[in-house]
């Protein structure tokens, strides 16, 4: 579906509003932080081998995420 002239009109004028803040403004919403269940829930964890990581991983962590061997 093609955009119409108007909703041209607004996305160039949001772009070139965009352009015009400070980069560090652009930066900061750049990114966008999404909470990762389990992963977010401690400041870190440690593991003496990949091989426990990988078990770690896939025994607590949803496959959407995509730290699993087969997703």
């Amino acid at each position: 579906m093609e955009p119409t002239p108007e909703e041209l009109r607004e996305w160039e004028a949001e772009f070139e509003a965009a352009a015009r803040r400070p980069l560090r403004t652009r930066v900061r919403y750049a990114f966008i932080s999404t909470y990762k269940p389990v992963l977010d829930d401690a400041s870190y964890r440690s593991f003496d081998s990949m091989e426990e990581y990988r078990a770690w991983c896939e025994a607590n962590l949803p496959s959407w995420l995509g730290y699993g061997r087969e997703i």
